[in-house]
């Protein structure tokens, strides 16, 4: 299936002759010409996340958004649409992963434990093979975060998974025209160390309290001097950042482990009423109904091997489920390279296989996340209006048997198994991690994404 027919799907006779488009897959890397004609996937199984399943069903998509989805027999297909038999095959929405640092990001140095004013996205490179070993593993939206060794380490960016040859090419952008992102925060032991770093976890909250209270200071500032520039304080990029925190327009995106740790989380943003989602949560089960009555989402780790942090001991396949249960909205992320990004699924199935409803451990991989990254009106569900971000998978997507076929960002594929070079990143092998595309007897290519 794919822009005209996948493995082993085929296009409705009438629509193209196989030659043809044999011809067509040979251009631009298997994406198809024609944007402005409809493509409808007849025949699969659709997980919508935001609905019941449909066993065979029919999903139409229009120039880079989703126009229709249903039952095959009931569902409307345009006239003029390019007709892909999907039989056998799974659709669900595009995997999105609110927590991950494939693009080799570094944002805070040693100078200091913490850098409001660092932006990740100036230290991304999208020729990172952990992007394209993302869309094998059928993600189509990431946060990517830089490191936890800084109480506040920079700010994220949310990209999206379109194939493109500079960062620009991936960013999201926000209504008003700014850089989708949040911030990234850290406790525990990973910020701790020699000064200027706390060597406690009560100097840790001190310093972070202490930023914040000269923040506010910084605003009292701004709105004494009024229309006169030159009683303004000197600019702070940092501060200006952390003001888009106090003001709710940017999500704290906070490393914490225990369950201390995590209510000193909850704690801080109480006191500055800023927005925040609790990443990993190793000891979240301990404390879900302190999250649940704060209304705080939470970022999930699910690995069945956690090993070398003494912080992740508890850590427990349980707690997707025991948060959910309590009322917290639970998203899964992979903290690439910790899990493989082309094992994203496979959180979503140890979960379930640790109590935790299958609704929700599909909604975990894409409309929690969603919601999370506050891009729930654009991506994470099958519905008619959002972006035809897709995952295809083979079978169920919870089975270790099944395989990610194909991924579609905004209606253009970005990944296809049957394409040699992505089946060298799916499965691994000699060249799979190159920057550059691997130069071999069956395919060569520029290391150019288009």
């Amino acid at each position: 299936m794919g822009g005209a027919g996948g493995p082993r799907g085929r296009i409705i006779p009438a629509a193209l002759p196989a030659a043809a488009f044999l011809w067509l897959l040979s251009l631009g890397g298997g994406t198809l010409p024609g944007q402005d004609e409809a493509l409808a996937f007849k025949g699969a199984r659709l997980i919508p996340v935001s609905g019941p399943e449909i066993a065979e069903g029919t999903l139409v998509i229009h120039r880079g958004h989703i126009l229709a989805l249903g039952p095959a027999e009931s569902t409307r297909i345009p006239r003029g649409a390019r007709v892909i038999d999907a039989a056998g095959r799974v659709i669900m929405p595009g995997l999105v992963c609110s927590h991950t640092h494939v693009g080799s990001p570094a944002g805070g140095d040693q100078s200091g434990p913490l850098h409001p004013g660092v932006r990740v996205l100036d230290a991304v490179d999208i020729r990172d093979p952990g992007i394209a070993r993302a869309r094998a593993g059928g993600l189509t939206t990431i946060n990517v975060m830089s490191g936890s060794g800084h109480l506040l380490s920079g700010q994220t960016v949310y990209l999206k998974l379109r194939k493109g040859r500079v960062l620009e090419d991936l960013l999201i952008h926000t209504p008003d025209g700014g850089i989708a992102g949040g911030m990234k925060m850290a406790n525990g032991t990973n910020s701790q160390g020699k000064p200027p770093f706390p060597g406690t976890r009560g100097r840790s909250a001190f310093l972070v309290r202490k930023m914040f209270l000269e923040t506010q200071e910084y605003r009292r500032k701004i709105q004494r001097a009024g229309d006169d520039r030159d009683k303004l304080p000197p600019r702070d990029l940092g501060k200006e950042a952390l003001l888009e925190v106090l003001d709710g327009r940017r999500v704290v995106h906070f490393h914490t482990h225990r369950h201390d740790d995590i209510l000193t989380v909850l704690r801080l943003s109480r006191e500055f009423g800023f927005r925040v989602v609790l990443h990993h949560v190793s000891e979240g089960w301990k404390v879900a109904r302190e999250i649940a009555a704060a209304g705080v989402p939470c970022s999930v780790i699910v690995i069945d091997s956690p090993g070398g942090k003494l912080e992740a001991m508890d850590l427990a396949l349980e707690t997707g489920g025991i948060l959910d249960r309590a009322g917290v909205l639970v998203g899964f992320h992979t903290d690439d390279p910790i899990t493989d990004s082309r094992l994203f699924a496979r959180s979503a199935a140890l979960a379930v296989r640790a109590g935790m409803a299958r609704d929700k451990a599909l909604a975990a991989l894409t409309l929690a996340n969603a919601r999370i990254l506050d891009l729930q009106d654009r991506i994470g569900s099958l519905e008619p209006g959002k972006d035809a971000d897709l995952a295809v998978f083979s079978g169920d997507p919870l089975s270790v048997y099944s395989h990610v076929l194909e991924t579609w960002v905004e209606g253009r594929r970005v990944f296809d198994r049957r394409n040699p070079k992505d089946l060298l990143v799916a499965t691994g092998g000699y060249g799979a991690g190159d920057r550059r595309e691997f130069h071999g007897c069956c395919f060569g290519g520029t290391g150019d994404e288009r």
